[in-house]
């Protein structure tokens, strides 16, 4: 491997590691050679043992990140664990379907609360940990919808311009403390949260007639964008949202 992507020795914290794009990307790191913290609800003893295959180590760490004690509790734990964090993604999300019009209070905040403030108190508090060390990479998952605003989608959409401009509002002022802040927005891509619109075969059609490439991603597709962001190949990258789309927004 190139020393501009080697990541041995390194520990990165992954949410939403269970499954889908977290999954994905936490074997991708694991492959360059980073040990791992993998953060979910549910489980990610699967993600674990790919990764302890690949003779790096796994540690899984289940739990709900809409509080900020609950951030601080398993950042705690994986200092603990490892005695530090050098990269973060911050994959987690949740996404809700409704017309704009009859969109719910409920479906807002919750959208919200994981899409943005999670992200952002995440950031915050492996940020610290980080600032000790002048070193450090945050990886934040943004989408398409960081640039339109999608179709019954209102929460997400906004959420996710929120993880752009937070990514980018970081980056002005961690740079100077020798901290990387940048996000993945990824295109359309076959994981848990697209399973209801993959069976619409009128929006799929649409979708799929727009992407140059002629496919939807997979989680491996994100797999080299992260590995870029997370190693020293991105040391003069910063506030940048890299769009691993097939081509769409050339479209």
């Amino acid at each position: 491997m190139h020393p501009l992507f080697d990541l041995t020795g390194k520990v990165a914290m992954v949410t939403g590691a269970g499954t889908g794009l977290g999954a994905g990307m936490s074997k991708g790191l694991a492959g360059a050679g980073a040990d791992l913290l993998l953060v979910d609800r549910i489980d990610t003893d699967e993600t674990a043992k790919d990764i302890q295959t690949m003779g790096r180590k796994a540690m899984s760490l289940a739990a709900d990140l809409s509080t900020l004690p609950a951030i601080e509790e398993v950042v705690r734990k994986g200092i603990e664990k490892f005695g530090h964090i050098d990269i973060l993604i911050n994959n987690a999300g949740i996404i809700r379907r409704t017309p704009a019009i009859d969109f719910s209070e409920k479906d807002w905040d919750d959208v919200m609360a994981v899409n943005a403030k999670t992200v952002f108190f995440m950031c915050q508090t492996v940020g610290r940990d980080m600032m000790k060390r002048k070193s450090g990479k945050i990886i934040n998952i943004a989408s398409l919808l960081a640039f339109s605003g999608g179709i019954t989608v209102p929460s997400y959409a906004a959420s996710k311009g929120a993880v752009a401009q937070i990514t980018k509002a970081l980056a002005n002022e961690w740079a100077q403390h020798g901290l990387n802040i940048n996000a993945i927005a990824p295109g359309y891509m076959v994981t848990n949260n697209t399973a209801n619109l993959r069976k619409d075969p009128e929006r799929t059609k649409s979708i799929n007639e727009r992407i140059p490439a002629g496919r939807w991603g997979m989680p491996e597709d994100l797999q080299g964008a992260a590995i870029f962001l997370a190693s020293k190949a991105s040391d003069y990258v910063n506030g940048h949202v890299l769009l691993v789309d097939g081509g769409w927004m050339a479209r």
